[in-house]
C-alpha cells in the first residue's frame, strides 16, 4: 500500500475542483522526488491538468525549489508555477507542462530550433540573481573536487572492480585540478546544473523549452549549462552541429554581458568543463546503479565516458589521462556495459 499516494490525494482533494481527482503516475528521477498527475474541473464541466510532486521531507527539501521557481517564474523563465505548497508534507501543486521532453521530440528537422530555444532561454537564466530569500551556493573547489570524485569512486572500483594504483590516484588528482583550475577562472552565472534534454519540456507554439528539475541550482562557470546541453549524456550529435550551437550561444552570452571570451577561450573553457561534468555523470550513473537499483542509467556511461575520451584527446597538458582511459578504463566498460556510441543519436 503507498500510504504517500494516498496522503497526496487526499492532500489535493482539498483544493477547490480537484474534490474528486485521482492522482496519476507521471514519473520518478533520480531522486527521491515522484510526480502525479491531478485534474481540475472547472464550472464548465472541462478539467485541466497539473502535477503534483511528492519530495519525501526525510530526504528532499523543497524550500529550494519554491524559492527558484518563484523568482524565476517573475523574471520570465518557463518553470512551472506553484499554485499550492506544504513543506510538512512534502507536496507541491505545480503547473502542468505536459509530457513531451525536448529527448523525444528530437530529429534532423526539429533539433535547430529547438537547441536555439533552449539556448536563448538559458542565457536569460544566466542573467538572473539569487533569490533574495535563498542565495545560490557557489560552484566552488569542495563542489567540483567532489563531484569528480564520484568517478573513481564509484564507477572505476565500485562498479568496474578496478584496483587504482598510487600512480593512476596521482593522475587522476592531477587532471582533476586542471579541470578545476579551467572552471573556477570563468565568469560567473547562475548555473540551473542539470539543463538536458530530459529537463526540458517541449511547449505548442513557442521554441522556449519548459524548464523543470532546477532546485540544485548554483552560481558557478559560464559554459556549465551548455555542456549539460550540446553534450548531452543520453544523445549525442556531429562535431559541426555541436560547434555551430555553441558559437550561438557564445555570442548570444557575449552581447548579454555574461563573458568577453573569443570563440577559442570559449571552446576551450567548454571542452574542460564537460569533461569536469562527465565524471560526475558517469560517477552518478554507477551510484545510481549500484545504490539505488537504477541500472537503466548504466546505458549512459559509454556515451559519456565517450565524451571524455574525444575531450581529453584534444588537451595536450591532459594526454597521460587520455591514454589511461583509452588503454585501462574503455575496454572495461565496453566489456561490462557496451562500447561507446559513434556519434549516435
Amino acid at each position: 500500500m503507498d500510504i504517500r499516494l494516498q496522503l497526496l490525494t487526499k492532500w489535493v482533494r482539498q483544493f477547490s475542483g480537484f474534490e474528486q481527482t485521482t492522482a496519476e503516475p507521471v514519473s520518478g528521477d533520480a531522486s527521491f522526488r515522484r510526480y502525479f498527475r491531478v485534474r481540475r474541473t472547472g464550472a464548465n464541466g472541462q478539467t485541466s491538468p497539473f502535477l503534483v510532486m511528492d519530495a519525501p521531507p526525510e530526504h528532499e527539501d523543497c524550500e529550494p525549489f519554491i524559492a527558484i521557481a518563484r523568482h524565476w517564474h517573475q523574471h520570465g523563465v518557463a518553470v512551472p508555477d506553484i499554485l499550492q505548497e506544504d513543506l510538512a508534507q512534502g507536496f507541491l501543486l505545480i503547473e502542468d507542462f505536459g509530457d513531451q521532453l525536448m529527448l523525444g521530440q528530437l530529429n534532423e528537422s526539429t533539433a535547430d530550433p529547438l537547441y536555439r530555444g533552449a539556448l536563448t532561454e538559458l542565457v536569460g537564466i544566466q542573467q538572473l540573481n539569487s533569490p533574495t530569500d535563498y542565495p545560490l551556493p557557489p560552484y566552488d573547489s569542495a563542489l567540483l573536487s567532489r563531484e569528480m570524485a564520484l568517478f573513481p569512486d564509484w564507477l572505476l572500483e565500485q562498479h568496474l572492480g578496478l584496483d587504482l594504483s598510487n600512480g593512476e590516484r596521482a593522475l587522476l588528482d592531477t587532471t582533476f585540478a586542471i579541470l578545476e583550475e579551467s572552471a573556477l577562472a570563468q565568469p560567473e552565472v547562475t548555473v540551473h546544473r542539470d539543463y538536458h534534454s530530459r529537463n526540458l519540456l517541449v511547449r505548442p507554439g513557442t521554441d522556449r523549452p519548459g524548464v523543470i528539475d532546477f532546485q540544485d541550482a548554483v552560481t558557478g562557470p559560464v559554459t556549465y549549462d551548455a555542456v549539460s546541453l550540446l553534450k548531452d549524456c543520453y544523445i549525442q550529435w556531429p562535431e559541426e552541429k555541436l560547434c555551430e550551437w555553441l558559437e550561438f550561444f557564445r555570442q548570444d552570452s557575449l552581447q548579454a554581458g555574461l563573458h568577453r571570451a573569443d570563440k577559442e577561450t570559449f571552446r576551450q573553457w567548454f571542452e574542460l568543463m564537460g569533461m569536469q561534468r562527465h565524471l560526475k555523470a558517469a560517477g552518478i550513473f554507477a551510484r545510481l546503479a549500484l545504490r539505488d537499483g537504477k541500472h537503466g542509467y548504466l546505458n549512459d556511461i559509454p556515451r559519456t565516458v565517450g565524451y571524455l575520451l574525444t575531450a581529453s584527446s584534444r588537451q595536450p597538458a591532459l594526454r597521460h589521462f587520455h591514454e589511461w582511459l583509452s588503454e585501462t578504463v574503455m575496454p572495461e566498460i565496453t566489456r561490462r556495459i557496451a562500447p561507446a556510441p559513434d556519434r549516435a543519436q
